[in-house]
């Protein structure tokens, strides 16, 4: 399993910070792992699963 930080996925998403955040709190994001007080990561599969469901769900 690998973990990955927010920088890489905005640069994945190229969503916002503040627009992950939001989708996360309302269950439409995958939630980030509290790995310390301040730091945290998200799962790259979980990332990627997120992505190409995006991508499936176009029209």
């Amino acid at each position: 399993m690998k973990l990955i930080k927010l920088k890489e996925v905005v640069e994945m998403t190229t969503l916002s910070k503040a627009t992950i955040y939001r989708l996360m709190k309302n269950g439409k994001f995958p939630c980030a792992i509290h790995l310390g007080a301040k730091a945290v990561a998200w799962k790259l599969s979980e990332i990627i699963e997120w992505i190409e469901l995006k991508a499936s769900a176009r029209s």
